[in-house]
């Protein structure tokens, strides 16, 4: 059970390593030519999420990704990765108008969660992110989805439903994070590290469970060997992306609606853990 326990919890430092690459540095070894759109169009501009338009393998598509930044001062920009309302009404802003133009949606998940303020309250959290998930499973568009390093939650979920979901091999993908988890089940935080090998978050877990599609391997770890990752992620985009939009409009929301309900019924009959 200890090797179980401490293979889960190296996954999660490794997922939260200070010099691990954030979603910007992603758009910018994938697409060059990344053009940044703004705004929600009712409020303001949530930093926590980038969105906008960039060219791969001669193919315009639409990005939304979630950007904790790097120094101190970019972290309390972008709110350390933590959306607002309006960053998940940008995003669903932007995949609306890729559906309209035919481009192809790339979404790079990276977050401990939607942020839990009192304003975000304010301003509908929960029904934004409940927005998003109604309408993402009937764009009439390929959605790609990564779980770049932290997939944290309904902060998560918002901009994560996809034909194809990917994890890299470092990442984890959670309800919420194991400290969170640790807190309600054990009411201790510090015992995050057990709570973490029952959590079945690492991309391993989640592909044995039919809930993601592929795990992108990182050879030493992005935050070591950046280089490596993105070339076996930007192969794979590319190669699903020819697959997906390949597919008639009533073809892939059938494939899509299938996916997710066949997801459903497997969580629904859930699995029994000794907690």
């Amino acid at each position: 059970m200890s090797d179980v326990i401490n293979k889960a919890w190296e996954k999660v430092k490794l997922a939260r390593h200070p010099k691990r690459p954030t979603a910007s540095y992603l758009i910018k070894e994938l697409f060059p030519d990344f053009i940044e759109l703004h705004g929600d169009r009712l409020f303001s501009d949530d930093r926590a999420i980038i969105g906008g338009i960039g060219t791969l393998n001669g193919m315009s598509m639409t990005v939304i990704a979630e950007e904790k930044g790097v120094s101190t001062d970019e972290k309390i920009k972008h709110n350390f990765g933590m959306p607002h309302p309006e960053g998940y009404r940008k995003a669903i802003r932007l995949m609306k108008q890729a559906e309209k133009f035919k481009r192809p949606i790339l979404c790079i998940i990276d977050t401990p969660g939607a942020y839990p303020g009192i304003g975000a309250e304010e301003r509908g959290q929960a029904q934004a992110i409940a927005y998003n998930l109604r309408e993402m499973i009937g764009l009439k568009t390929p959605i790609i989805v990564v779980v770049l390093s932290e997939g944290g939650s309904g902060g998560a979920l918002a901009i994560g439903v996809g034909d194809y979901v990917m994890m890299f091999e470092n990442s984890i993908y959670a309800i919420l994070s194991p400290e969170g988890f640790a807190s309600i089940i054990y009411k201790d935080a510090s015992k995050a590290d057990h709570a973490a090998s029952l959590m079945k978050l690492t991309a391993e877990d989640l592909k044995s469970h039919h809930i993601i599609d592929h795990i992108i391997p990182e050879h030493q770890g992005l935050h070591i060997e950046p280089d490596f990752g993105i070339s076996a992620l930007r192969s794979e985009i590319i190669k699903m992306t020819k697959k997906l939009t390949q597919l008639s409009q009533t073809k892939l929301l059938d494939k899509r609606y299938q996916k997710y309900r066949k997801m459903g019924v497997f969580l629904e009959q859930g699995e029994n853990h000794e907690i």
